[in-house]
């Protein structure tokens, strides 16, 4: 019977990989189409070959990895200069305190560069300024967002801050924001949507810089990678000193979660929903496993076998042993044991020595057990009187056997 479920639950497994394999080979790959953002993705929207073309712009700099909130850095000294902080992220969501610090180690003589599509209300206050972010409905799929999609994207640079203005374009996804308001005194206007508005501009802070750009997919492996828009690129990054010692990709930003990402969460089962493989393999698994149940339903049960109560044999050794010494009339010997057994139970229970049964152990067994006072002195007299007695009769056994008997019973 085993055999036959074990060939049944392999022809239905069977069965299902086929149908999987039919299903998938008729679909055409498609672009993902994921924004990521994430250093380690080759993906057209992640960005690893924004991440790996740093240290031939830097060659003199270490590169390090940020996953901490400002303030609480390993890998960056607030204190210290000649620093690049570089985040690219979906959302740049910083609390005050955190954007502060973030300004503290600008005024240290560092550069930090923000591209983002949407800024916390934080810091858009304390760089004075206001952004327009289009709204583009959009998810989140195994912690990477997803959008629909919207024009291509198109960007120009500004002179006098650079060699070029010429056009940047690609025919991917746009997913930028533009600029409302900043003040016109205190930053440099670096940069330009193809509609003209400004998405790109400079902080100045003490000794160092901070710029905030718009357009994050800008730095995706499919805009750097289409054409010559790795120029692009380079152009931003010839606003940094070469001679810095340390440029910091920050991640922190990218997995900081925020009310607007938990209110875009979906639930695991439709994220499940859209792989269709992966939703047929967890629906032939259901079935293989329910399958296997309903097969393995039948009771088994071993009968139960009747436990006895367990015998007492020191107890019936003890009574063999008195019915032999009173069968014998040997009534002295036996109270003498009588005697032994009841002072061992006293010194093991009750922890009192009897080597003298005088007036002294008396009071302390009796307050110790709470049984009559008349009762245990009675027990004390007669085992004197077995000692010095010549013979013992039946009836002071009995008499000596109900008396031990009712001191155990009730001490």
């Amino acid at each position: 019977m085993k055999k036959t479920n074990l060939y049944i639950i392999l022809i239905f497994v069977a069965v299902a990989v086929i149908a999987l394999v039919i299903t998938g080979s008729g679909r055409k790959k498609k672009l993902d189409e994921r924004l990521s953002f994430r250093k380690n993705d080759k993906i057209p929207y992640g960005t690893w070959v924004a991440f790996r073309s740093l240290s031939g712009m830097f060659p003199s700099a270490a590169i390090v990895t940020n996953r901490r909130e400002p303030g609480l850095w390993e890998e960056i000294s607030a204190d210290s200069s000649q620093q690049f902080f570089m985040a690219v992220t979906p959302r740049f969501m910083p609390e005050e305190y955190e954007m502060r610090q973030l300004i503290r180690f600008v005024e240290n003589g560092n550069d930090v560069f923000i591209s983002t599509r949407e800024i916390s209300d934080a810091a858009a206050t304390l760089l004075n300024c206001a952004i327009n972010d289009k709204d583009i409905p959009y998810y989140f799929e195994s912690n990477t967002l997803v959008t629909q999609k919207d024009d291509s994207l198109s960007l120009r640079l500004s002179k006098p801050y650079f060699n070029t203005t010429r056009n940047f374009a690609y025919p991917g996804r746009k997913y930028d924001a533009a600029f409302t308001r900043v003040n016109e005194q205190t930053v440099y206007k670096l940069g330009y949507d193809g509609e003209g508005a400004l998405n790109f501009v400079q902080f100045q802070a003490g000794k160092g810089h901070l710029y905030l750009h718009l357009a994050p997919l800008a730095f995706s492996n499919y805009f750097l990678l289409h054409r010559q828009n790795m120029e692009y690129y380079e152009e931003v990054m010839s606003l940094i000193p070469a001679n810095v010692k340390k440029v910091v990709w920050d991640e922190y930003f990218m997995y900081k979660r925020n009310q607007e990402q938990e209110r875009n969460k979906t639930s695991w089962l439709k994220v499940l929903s859209r792989y269709p493989g992966l939703k047929a393999a967890l629906i032939t698994a259901f079935l293989t496993l329910l399958l296997y149940l309903i097969l393995e339903m039948r009771r088994k049960q071993r009968i139960i076998p009747v436990v006895t109560k367990p015998r007492n044999d020191s107890l019936d050794f003890v009574k063999t042993i008195g019915r032999l010494y009173y069968d014998r009339s040997d009534h002295k010997n036996l109270c003498r044991k009588m005697g032994t057994y009841f002072l061992e139970h006293v010194r093991n229970r009750y922890k009192l020595p009897t080597g003298t049964l005088d007036e002294n152990f008396i009071q302390q067994l009796q307050f110790k057990t709470g049984a009559a006072e008349k009762e245990i002195r009675g027990i004390v007299s007669f085992i004197k009187y077995v000692e010095d007695s010549p013979a013992v009769s039946a009836a002071d056994v009995s008499a000596f056997h109900q008396q031990l008997e009712s001191f155990y019973k009730n001490a």
